[in-house]
């Protein structure tokens, strides 16, 4: 996980459905980030699989974890280490605040 930084509105919890993703661009410079949502928690996440910089936003989520849509290795959305092969690097990640149904994401 990145030290946490200024904390910067990603939208509201409902716009993240339960077991998927939704891209945002956040910070200034706005730079993309992708929350994630499993067991009724939100995660934020780099957007892009460490392996073969894949895009991660049409990948599975499942009980605390992504898999790349393109070579399925998966992730941990906590901690973003990488749960399978092929990846080996795992993925940044960013300290998530909700108050009063707004995402908060730190950079």
């Amino acid at each position: 996980m990145t030290s946490p930084g200024h904390f910067w509105p990603a939208g509201e919890v409902g716009e993240v459905p339960e077991d998927g993703t939704r891209l945002v661009r956040i910070g200034d410079p706005a730079r993309p980030v992708l929350l994630c949502r499993s067991g009724g928690q939100i995660h934020a996440i780099s957007p892009w699989c460490s392996h073969a910089e894949q895009e991660l936003a049409c990948g599975l989520v499942r009980e605390g974890w992504i898999a790349c849509p393109a070579h399925g290795a998966r992730f941990d959305l906590a901690s973003g280490e990488p749960l399978n092969p092929p990846a080996s690097a795992p993925l940044a990640t960013y300290p998530v605040q909700v108050e009063e149904g707004t995402v908060f994401v730190a950079l």
